[in-house]
């Protein structure tokens, strides 16, 4: 018995994500799931996943995600991280948040995620 969670499993697929390989992120998600990040729309409604990753992704030429803390208890999961990178304007770029995670069976029903987006504001010269 295979003591890897479903949270366990979709951090690894975040990491994957960050490589370049959107798919083993994307085969998570049920039809009908509602993605929110701090600034795209948080009205709960369901989104296209594939499109919430590559709006989410294409900002960064490079991309790497470290895990604090990777916690499930019944139907929810929870993601303490810091991710650090190069966007592709060339400005590297470090920022820490949270990640919830509603599963319905295996599926991700729901994704949720907060970080201060102070860090992808440039400084004024």
């Amino acid at each position: 018995m295979s003591s890897e969670t479903r949270t366990d499993r979709f951090a690894a697929a975040l990491h994957r994500m960050d490589e370049g390989d959107p798919a083993p992120l994307l085969e998570q998600f049920a039809e009908g799931a509602t993605l929110q990040r701090p600034e795209k729309d948080a009205s709960g409604a369901a989104q296209d996943p594939e499109a919430f990753w590559q709006q989410y992704r294409d900002v960064f030429s490079s991309l790497s995600t470290e895990f604090s803390a990777v916690r499930e208890e019944g139907d929810l999961g929870v993601l303490e991280w810091t991710s650090t990178g190069t966007l592709t304007t060339g400005r590297e770029v470090s920022y820490a948040g949270v990640s919830l995670l509603e599963f319905s069976g295996d599926e991700v029903e729901r994704f949720a995620t907060y970080y201060d987006t102070a860090a992808f504001v440039s400084p004024e010269a």
